[in-house]
């Protein structure tokens, strides 16, 4: 059961932390008039994503671990 659990977590913050990534990549907005092209881009959720997927990871490190 424990391993299970911590497989399920290794592997939702792996997907946490490549969505976070990817969306601070991709830009969320872009216009382009003639040869002026602008992007908008907002990374607080990114980061958000980010931090979490890594505390996952974290939590899956710990799962199971007897003191």
């Amino acid at each position: 059961m424990n391993k299970t659990v911590k497989t399920v977590l290794l592997i939702v913050g792996v997907v946490l932390i490549g969505y976070g990534i990817y969306t601070m990549i991709a830009p969320e907005a872009s216009v382009s008039v003639g040869d002026i092209g602008f992007e908008a881009q907002d990374n607080t959720n990114s980061y958000i994503t980010i931090t979490l997927g890594v505390i996952v990871l974290l939590a899956s490190l710990f799962v199971g671990k007897k003191s």
